[in-house]
């Protein structure tokens, strides 16, 4: 199935997915890590784009954001992977690109989905093994969310702060959320929504995105199209 036209709406989240060239590593260190977040938050900055929850991985980046203005997120997305490749070739003395082609997205129901989507970014690391806690994993937006430590980098979404009225309520809402498992079907929703470029979200949702972009959001039907019935020309005959 075919991806479709990569939507940028302004003031709708977007889930975003950059994975390494043939799944190869594109943080090697503490260092890069690091610079990446920094790079980040600078493109974010630029270019007016909240980002509200993020994972790095060895081979993979996932980040949650929402645009304020046309164009956001393409600017950031570019200005950042054209500066950390610039970073990691001339820190290891290497040539070409870190990346597996351009970043996917697809955008959010914010009401169905944001939170749901903060958790399958927030959980990789677990589901990876990368850590035994998702507090001992230090980079992905997790701690800030649970009010272990303040991220400058997040900027908060209206539904995280109505989980309750101060930090503290807030961070204790946000960790009743990881106390259920992911059901299979949802996470292989979500995996498939960014895959092909699909907005997650009902028909209602999409038929708002659909009239926000004047454009197809969802995947036209498998197999060949019906061919229309012959319609029988009746003769009335009259005297």
């Amino acid at each position: 199935m075919p991806r479709l036209p990569r939507l940028n709406l302004i003031d709708i989240p977007q889930h975003i997915v950059q994975v390494g060239h043939n799944n190869l590593p594109c943080f090697f260190d503490e260092e890069d890590y690091q610079y990446y977040l920094i790079s980040l938050r600078n493109a974010a900055d630029q270019y007016r784009v909240d980002v509200h929850a993020y994972v790095l991985l060895p081979n993979m980046i996932q980040i949650i954001a929402t645009p304020r203005v046309p164009d956001g997120i393409p600017s950031m997305m570019q200005s950042l992977g054209r500066r950390y490749v610039q970073f990691v070739n001339h820190r290891y003395k290497r040539s070409g690109t870190i990346w597996r082609g351009r970043y996917k997205s697809s955008l959010i129901d914010s009401d169905a989905y944001l939170l749901t989507c903060y958790r399958y970014v927030e959980l990789r690391p677990l589901y990876l093994g990368l850590a035994d806690s998702l507090g001992n994993y230090r980079w992905s937006s997790f701690n800030h969310h649970v009010n272990t430590e303040h991220n400058h980098l997040i900027k908060d979404h209206r539904l995280y702060t109505d989980l309750g009225e101060n930090a503290a309520q807030r961070a204790q809402a946000y960790r009743k959320l990881f106390r259920y498992s992911f059901d299979s079907r949802l996470l292989d929703y979500i995996a498939e929504t960014i895959k092909l470029g699909h907005v997650l979200g009902g028909d209602a949702f999409k038929d708002k995105i659909e009239q926000i972009a004047n454009q197809r959001v969802r995947p036209l039907k498998r197999g060949r199209p019906r061919k229309p019935k012959k319609v029988e020309k009746q003769l009335v005959e009259t005297s």
